[in-house]
């Protein structure tokens, strides 16, 4: 485990009722300039973290697969998307495609390198999702992924040194 990861892990079991209990208050009752703080702060994490140090979402965590996403990656294995699903993901109880195996199986565990990463799937091309949409209507998935990612808990630290929230 990274040293980058130990630090988050670390700080997540001290911090993490705490960020999400702030972050409650912040959906509840967003400031007006939350987008603006929100796009400056994602600049700044960027500049601190390096998913290649990490890559818990593809240890901890697994994405959707849209149909395009299907149809993208198992032409790119010359598969057909019926024996793609087969042989690597199963259908969760609201009918969304995810990975059968944790880590990701195309995770390269010695780079931490994404083995299909130029045609990998949409979802974790966005993720952690820090600027997707309007801020507030993402903080439910920002409550979830602060567990997973050190990207998504050093946003909301930084946000709580930027917003004040009704205690």
């Amino acid at each position: 485990m990274s040293s980058m990861l130990k630090t988050f892990t670390a700080k997540l079991l001290l911090h993490r009722s705490q960020y999400r209990r702030f972050l409650s208050k912040v959906e509840a009752n967003p400031p007006q300039n939350l987008d603006i703080i929100a796009e400056v702060l994602d600049k700044e994490v960027w500049r601190e973290i390096d998913c290649l140090a990490c890559s818990n979402c593809c240890r901890s965590m697994t994405p959707t697969y849209t149909f395009q996403d299907l149809k993208r990656i198992s032409t790119h294995f010359r598969m057909n998307i019926k024996s793609f699903k087969e042989k690597w993901l199963y259908k969760d109880k609201k009918g969304a495609w995810m990975n059968r195996f944790l880590p990701c199986q195309f995770l390269d565990l010695n780079t931490n390198k994404c083995s299909i990463y130029a045609i990998r799937p949409a979802d974790c091309a966005g993720f952690p999702y820090l600027t997707k949409k309007k801020t507030v209507d993402y903080i439910h998935v920002h409550k979830q992924n602060i567990q997973f990612c050190p990207a998504t808990f050093r946003f909301i630290e930084k946000l709580m040194n930027n917003i004040k929230v009704n205690t």
